[in-house]
Parts: structure tokens; sequence; C-alpha cells
């Protein structure tokens, strides 16, 4: 398996959160996973840009798709392998199910969710975590 993946309910429209993802620079004050990013185009299939994970090296990333209010995937590459980070919005009534996915790809993907997996997977709750405390009015964007 090379998929990652945890889900949240948050009580926001799509909409809603789709526009704080729009706000790159603001990534950081929601994923604690995150200390800087930039993305100097915006969210916007072929905007390149950059992301400085904590205690790992900055990684740059392009967006490869964007379909708004629903979802987008941001790609970084390592050798031979392609990290895909998905992220999906569906909406349910009042309240948005929001869902990351990290897929690796090519023929060190193997090696490299071996290596970087489990963080992602340990990181991606407390991710999640503070979207969902911004947009429902318990933190600070």
């Amino acid at each position: 398996m090379t998929d990652i993946e945890q889900s949240i309910i948050i009580h926001q429209p799509a909409a809603a959160v789709f526009r704080l993802y729009e706000n790159c620079s603001g990534w950081p004050d929601w994923d604690t996973e995150l200390e800087a990013c930039s993305l100097p185009a915006g969210l916007q299939v072929g905007s390149r840009g950059w992301l400085k994970p904590r205690g790992a090296p900055r990684a740059d990333i392009l967006i490869s798709e964007v379909t708004r209010n629903s979802s987008f995937t941001a790609v970084g590459k390592l050798p031979l392998c392609r990290m895909c980070f998905v992220h999906e919005l569906e909406e349910l009534g009042s309240t948005t199910r929001v869902t990351h996915r990290v897929v690796f790809e090519g023929p060190l993907s193997f090696l490299f969710r071996r290596l970087i997996g489990r963080s992602i997977q340990k990181g991606l709750p407390s991710t999640l975590a503070g979207l969902k405390k911004v947009l429902e009015g318990d933190g600070n964007p």
C-alpha cells in the first residue's frame, strides 16, 4: 500500500475550507507540520513553490490539480519517487469531510514510504485538527 490517508468532519461549507487552502502562506498557521511555505502564483494548476516541513529540508512543489471548493494536489519530487499530497473536500449538508492523502509513486516509492511515511501518517491528525480548529472559530488563521 502506498497511500496514507486521514479524514475529519468540519462544521463549515467546502468553500470556507478551500478559502483557507488558497491562503498558501497561512498554511503553517493551522498545519503544525509546516514551518513555512511559498506559492507565489497562488493555488492554481502549474503553480510552483516550496514547503519547509518541521525537521526536514525545504521541498519544491508543483500544483498539479485544482478543482475549486473540491480538491487540489501538490506534487513533490524525490529521487525516483513522486509524493502527491491530495486534499479532497466532500460537502455533507452543513459540514464538510476533509481528506488529506499522500501517495508515493515511482520505483523507490516503497523506500520513501518506509523512510518518511510514518512521520507523515503521525502528523496528519494534528494537521486536520488544526484546520478544524481554525475553521470552527477556535483559532486564529
